[in-house]
């Protein structure tokens, strides 16, 4: 399986940096389509903050062996046989500011953890970011179902 789904390979890669304006009534629960359309990652509120794991992967098994794909990049072995569909990418993110949270996202194609903020701009638009030291970059991400 190809593990280049764009939430995780180009929130790294990319170097537009640009924030999504906030939007003001906006919610961040629900599915949400990465700007690939290769996964889709379902958002929830947890712990004063959200979470987000993937709910479905356009390729959900390894062409090598068959088998659904797992997080075999994950330096813990034990962590490594994880499968994707399930696998959460947000930790700790918390609110900063009206419609913008911080934390970190999981990074699947290195097995790393990264600093991220997740903004939502109106019914239908989420901006995922992330920095390895100084670079940035992002993608946006659409709702599901629009």
């Amino acid at each position: 399986m190809s593990r280049r789904f764009a939430v995780l390979s180009v929130l790294l890669a990319a170097l537009s940096g640009a924030t999504a304006a906030h939007a003001q009534s906006a919610d961040a629960s629900g599915t949400w389509l990465t700007q690939a359309g290769d996964a889709r990652v379902k958002i929830s509120k947890c712990g004063g903050g959200i979470c987000g794991v993937i709910v479905w992967l356009r390729e959900p098994y390894d062409t090598a062996t068959g088998q659904p794909a797992t997080d075999s990049k994950n330096p813990n072995p034990a962590l490594a046989r994880r499968p994707m569909i399930g696998l959460p990418l947000f930790s700790g993110m918390q609110p900063a500011g009206p419609n913008k949270w911080s934390g970190q996202i999981y990074n699947a194609d290195d097995g790393s953890t990264y600093a991220s903020s997740v903004s939502v701009s109106g019914t239908a638009t989420l901006r995922v970011e992330g920095c390895v030291g100084a670079l940035c970059g992002g993608e946006t991400w659409t709702r599901a179902g629009h």
